[in-house]
């Protein structure tokens, strides 16, 4: 029986269509930024396999998976390393977050408003952290655990 038969409540993980629907999701918006004119600076050459690969397993934890980015990649301290010097603007922080809620419909994620809500919710909470972080001269949280995102005031809709 899954979760969704005796109603408990589903991860976002869960809920997206597990590990292959985010790395389509990864893939899908790193596409976006290979092609975008503000974005695509920050990785010249294009985005590399591995740091998809990265990324993902960095999603795929956040969501309700497994804590293979914490065990295997150095957790939040490396997340918090790639972003530190990257002087990340506000507008270069809004773009990511478009790019990302469009990257959701092209790797045909749910489209109901409560996981929606929660993506843009991780989406507007963690680019705000980047960009944060990612000035030289910023007070950083020096060490705290991958977040564990979840469907904030608004479950998913179970009839």
């Amino acid at each position: 029986m899954n979760d969704r038969e005796n109603n408990a409540v589903p991860t976002l993980l869960e809920w997206a269509g597990g590990p292959p629907a985010l790395r389509r999701l990864i893939n899908a918006f790193y596409d976006r930024v290979e092609s975008d004119d503000l974005l695509s600076p920050f990785f010249p050459g294009g985005v590399s396999v591995e740091h998809r690969d990265h990324v993902s397993i960095w999603w795929i934890e956040v969501f309700g998976g497994p804590p293979e980015y914490t065990e295997t990649l150095g957790g939040y301290e490396n997340m918090l390393a790639h972003h530190r010097g990257l002087s990340i603007t506000g507008e270069q922080r809004f773009r990511f977050a478009v790019l990302m809620s469009l990257a959701a419909d092209d790797a045909d994620l749910p489209d109901d408003p409560e996981f929606r809500a929660a993506l843009v919710g991780y989406l507007e909470w963690g680019t705000r952290l980047a960009v944060h972080n990612s000035h030289t001269d910023a007070d950083v949280v020096a060490h705290a655990p991958v977040p564990h995102w979840g469907w904030g005031v608004a479950p998913p809709y179970q009839p």
